[in-house]
């Protein structure tokens, strides 16, 4: 039986080529197949690198049929690098599939390091980067969006989406409806000539774009929401209950009253002692 091969996820540029590693230039022309998601768009980069590689389609509609016949030919010895049309493959588009399909059949996966569209973004954006949450483009379906719009509301991550510029103005009141008015980023043609960071809160965006045409595909970094308006938040739905009710939730718990009462004292933002003095009149 012949050694196995492997899977090798090369990183593309994003808009301008000068950033294709000299690694990734190796392992493309030392690779016996290449996986593109669209080979038509992969061969202007593959020409210009005077890359003479076979090439292979591999994308959303055939991953599961191709992903095993490409997994077949790594078992058999062949040496594969997959790629995406910009950026890192495995990231919001079917690579991820080919990745668990390899690990599954104890095939061998590395990646060649390169841009990746989020994370630049997220870096210029001027917005907190420590903790990130990307979410790409939202989903289409009515009800899963709505759900991942309800998560984000509550997010206190920087978050990372994004969006065509033919959506632009639609997304951006659903995220003003939806999360609120939150400090963002929207980031466009990075890596290109025309590559723009306007940074505004969701309001003021929505009446720029009301001026202006969007153009070119956008990254949008949104602030995450802070723990102190989420702390405020909760402290004002617990001071519509009266103390009594409140403790009662925790006594019905089965919490002993002590408990309970430094408990409601620190949803409500005040001392124990007040608690007491309180439920005492």
């Amino acid at each position: 039986m012949s050694e196995s091969g492997k899977l090798s996820l090369v990183a593309t540029p994003i808009g301008n080529l000068e950033d294709m590693s000299m690694r990734a230039i190796r392992t493309l022309k030392e690779a016996d197949l290449i996986a593109a998601e669209d080979t038509r768009n992969s061969i202007k980069l593959l020409n210009h690198f005077d890359i003479k590689t076979e090439m292979t389609s591999y994308h959303e509609f055939n991953k599961i049929e191709k992903g095993q016949e490409l997994v077949r030919a790594m078992q058999n010895g062949k040496n594969v690098a997959l790629i995406t049309d910009a950026g890192t493959p495995g990231i919001s588009d079917p690579g991820e599939e080919l990745v668990r399909m390899c690990i599954s059949a104890g095939v061998s996966v590395t990646t060649i390091p390169g841009a990746a569209a989020f994370v630049n973004a997220a870096i210029i954006s001027g917005l907190p980067c420590r903790r990130l949450a990307f979410e790409a483009f939202l989903p289409k379906d009515k009800k899963e969006r709505e759900r991942v719009l309800l998560e984000m509301k509550d997010e206190t991550r920087t978050i990372i989406m994004y969006e065509a510029p033919h959506h632009l103005r639609k997304t951006l009141k659903e995220l003003l409806e939806k999360i609120g008015d939150r400090n963002i980023a929207l980031v466009r043609e990075l890596t290109k000539l025309h590559e723009e960071v306007l940074r505004f809160n969701i309001s003021e965006a929505i009446s720029y774009y009301e001026e202006n045409d969007p153009r070119g595909e956008y990254a949008i970094v949104i602030e995450g929401r802070s723990k102190e308006e989420m702390a405020k938040e909760a402290r004002a739905k617990w001071e519509e209950m009266s103390l009594e009710e409140h403790m009662e939730v925790y006594l019905s718990q089965g919490i002993d009253k002590k408990e309970a009462m430094k408990k409601v004292a620190k949803d409500r933002g005040v001392s124990k002692r007040d608690v007491y003095n309180a439920l005492l009149k």
